[in-house]
């Protein structure tokens, strides 16, 4: 998986990387065909912005999330990206098990 970590009137330091990387490994961990994500972190006056695009197979995946810390915005974020994936996952299995089934009942 690609990751890159960017900041719009924001300095990515080391530790927020490190923040960022290690809240990503759980949703890396529920689907494995993560091919890239992109990461941007922003300041707007005292809304502090994380927003995340997470390219899967045949989908591209946006979630974004704000806060007045810019922890709490990523832990949003975090949350809402992994429900997302989970529903993309559920749906991807719901499909191929249909067709199966249709297969099966064709022969």
């Amino acid at each position: 998986m690609n990751l890159q970590i960017s900041g719009h009137h924001l300095e990515v330091t080391p530790a927020i990387r490190e923040y960022v990387s290690s809240k990503l490994e759980r949703v890396t961990s529920h689907f494995d065909h993560v091919i890239d994500t992109t990461v941007i972190l922003s300041v707007e006056k005292l809304k502090q912005k994380a927003e995340v695009t997470v390219r899967v197979r045949g989908k591209d995946i946006f979630v974004e999330a704000e806060d007045g810390d810019l922890y709490a915005a990523i832990d949003n974020l975090v949350d809402k990206l992994d429900r997302q994936v989970q529903k993309y996952k559920r749906k991807a299995q719901d499909h191929h098990r249909g067709d199966r089934i249709v297969n099966h009942i064709a022969e």
